[in-house]
C-alpha cells in the first residue's frame, strides 16, 4: 500500500523542516507549503490525504484554506494548528469542517495519533463510498435477470412503486428473490440513503420479535438489563422489510397495524409513544388469503399491506430465464473466486435446464458457485455439478430421442434471437450490448461467432 501523503502549511521554516522529519520518520510522504496560496497551487495535482495548517498565517490563513479545500477537494483530511488558549479559532476550525486541530507548543506524540485517527477516518469513509456504490450496482434494478414476460411484468410494477411511499407486499416461494426485490425497492426509492433493515419474523420468539421491532426499556422483561431502541427507531427515515410476515403473531400484527395506520408504537414497558418514519416492505411465502380464513391472520393488516402487490413466479415457471442466470451466476463467481470459467457446456446446460429447481434461483446460484469453485477446465461440466441437479433432471419423464438436442436447438434459437435484438437497439454497439444483457465482451464475443453474426 502507498503511503499516505501528508501537505504540511506553516509560514515558520523551521516548524515545516521539523514536522517533514518528524513525519517522514513515520512512513509518510510529506510535501511543504509556506502560506495557504502555495498549499492551494500544490493540492490542484490532486493526490494528499491529510492537510496539516498553522491558522495564524499572513494572506490566506488556515481557516481560510481550510474553507477553500472543503470547497475543492471535501475528501482530504484537514488538521489544523492554533496558538495554546485560542479557543475561538479552534470552534471556528471544527465548524468549517476541521477533522481536528492541535496547539501549540505541537507535541511529536499528539502529532502521529491525529494523523492515525485522521486516516483512519478516512479510509472508513472513503470504504463506506465504495461500499454504497457496490450497492446501488448490486442492487438497482436492471441488476436482476429476467427476460420472461412475468418477470417483465414485475419490473413494471417496480419501476412504478419504487419512487413512492406505498407499502408493498411481496409472495412467492422461498428462493425466487424476494429480498432481492425489497433491496431493489430501497435502492431506487427517495429513501435510499437511509438504512434497508431485513427482519425474518419466523426466525425470532414473539417476546424477542417484538422487543426486535419496538424496542424495550430496562426492566421491562426477565434479562432487559438496559433499554434497547427496536429497529422502527433506528430504520427513521429508511425502509423495513419484514420477511415471512405470514408468521407473525396475531398480538404482534396489531401493533404492526397501528405503525402502518397512525405512524405510532411504544416500546416494550412504556408509556412514551413513538413516531414511526419507515417504508415497509413485507413478503410471504403463504397465501395470506388463505391464513386469513384459517384464522392465522388479520384481514385489516393484510389489506394495509396489499397496497401494491408483487408474485414472483418460481424457477420452474420461467425456464427461459435460466440461461441468462447460469451466464450471469458464472460471471459473478467467476470473478469473486479469482476462476478463469468461459461457460458450460451443452451437456451440463441441458441438464440444468431440465432441474425442476425446488430451490428457485437460490438453488441454481449455489450450484453454480460450487461448479465454479471445482471445475479446473475453462468450462463447467457435469461432474462439477452437484447430484442433486443431475437426479433431479434424471428423474423427470423421460424425453423421446432427440429432445435433448431439440431444446438445444431451440434455447440456441432463443439466444441468437435475444442478441440480435440487442445489438439492433444499441446499433451495434458491443459495450452497450454487454451492459444490456449483463455478460462480458468476451461471453458475447463467443456467442456471436457461435452463432455466425460477427460478420454483420
Amino acid at each position: 500500500m502507498d503511503p499516505a501523503r501528508i501537505l504540511v502549511v506553516d509560514d515558520e521554516p523551521i516548524i515545516l523542516k521539523s514536522l517533514r522529519e518528524l513525519l517522514r520518520g513515520e512512513g509518510y510522504e510529506v510535501d511543504l507549503a509556506q502560506s495557504g496560496e502555495e498549499a492551494l497551487t500544490k493540492m490542484d495535482g490532486g493526490g494528499f490525504d491529510v492537510v496539516l495548517s498553522d491558522i495564524a498565517m499572513p494572506g490566506m490563513t488556515g481557516l481560510d484554506l481550510l474553507a477553500e479545500i472543503k470547497a475543492k477537494a471535501p475528501d482530504v483530511i484537514v488538521i489544523l494548528i492554533t496558538g495554546y488558549g485560542n479557543i475561538e479559532d479552534a470552534v471556528n476550525s471544527i465548524k468549517l469542517g476541521a477533522y481536528e486541530y492541535l496547539t501549540k507548543p505541537l507535541n511529536d506524540v499528539d502529532i502521529k495519533l491525529a494523523l492515525e485517527r485522521s486516516l483512519e477516518h478516512r479510509r472508513l469513509k472513503l470504504e463506506n463510498i465504495a461500499l454504497r456504490k457496490t450497492l446501488d450496482e448490486r442492487f438497482k434494478l436492471d441488476q436482476i435477470i429476467g427476460h420472461d414476460h412475468k418477470m417483465l411484468k414485475v419490473f413494471e410494477i417496480i419501476e412504478a412503486v419504487a419512487p413512492t411511499e406505498a407499502t408493498v407486499l411481496v409472495t412467492g416461494e422461498s428462493g425466487t428473490g424476494k429480498t432481492l426485490l425489497a433491496r431493489a425497492i430501497h435502492h431506487s426509492s427517495p429513501r435510499h440513503s437511509r438504512p434497508l433493515l431485513e427482519v425474518s419474523c419466523g426466525a425470532l420468539a414473539e417476546n424477542l420479535l417484538e422487543s426486535e421491532l419496538f424496542g424495550h426499556v430496562k426492566g421491562s422483561f426477565t434479562g432487559a438489563s438496559s433499554a434497547k431502541a427496536g429497529k422502527f427507531e433506528v430504520v427513521r427515515g429508511g425502509t423495513m422489510f419484514l420477511d415471512e410476515i405470514d408468521t407473525l403473531p396475531l398480538r404482534l400484527q396489531v401493533k404492526l397495524l397501528r405503525v402502518l395506520q397512525e405512524r405510532k408504537f411504544e416500546r416494550v414497558g412504556s408509556n412514551e409513544t413513538i413516531t414511526a418514519d419507515v417504508r415497509i416492505i413485507a413478503a410471504a411465502n403463504q397465501d395470506l388469503e388463505e391464513a386469513i380464513e384459517a384464522g392465522t391472520f388479520r384481514r385489516d393488516l393484510y389489506y394495509r399491506l396489499h397496497v401494491v402487490s408483487l408474485h414472483l413466479p418460481p424457477l420452474r415457471e420461467r425456464v427461459a430465464d435460466i440461461p441468462m442466470l447460469i451466464d450471469h451466476f458464472i460471471e459473478r463467481f467467476s470473478e469473486v473466486h479469482n476462476k478463469q470459467v468461459a461457460g458450460i457446456s451443452d451437456e451440463a446446460r441441458a441438464v440444468l435446464m431440465q432441474h425442476s429447481w425446488p430451490g428457485n434461483a437460490r438453488e441454481l446460484e449455489n450450484a453454480i458457485e460450487r461448479a465454479v469453485i471445482l471445475t479446473r477446465g475453462e468450462y463447467l461440466t457435469l461432474d462439477n455439478l452437484p447430484a442433486s441437479c443431475i437426479q433431479g433432471a434424471s428423474s423427470a419423464p423421460t424425453p423421446p430421442i432427440g429432445a435433448i438436442e431439440s431444446l438445444k436447438h431451440e434455447l440456441a434459437k432463443a439466444e441468437k434471437k435475444i442478441i440480435d435484438e440487442a445489438l439492433r437497439r444499441n446499433n451495434g454497439n458491443r459495450n452497450k450490448t454487454c451492459a444490456m444483457l449483463k455478460i462480458n465482451r468476451t461471453t458475447l464475443y463467443n456467442k456471436m461467432k457461435r452463432f455466425d453474426i460477427l460478420g454483420r
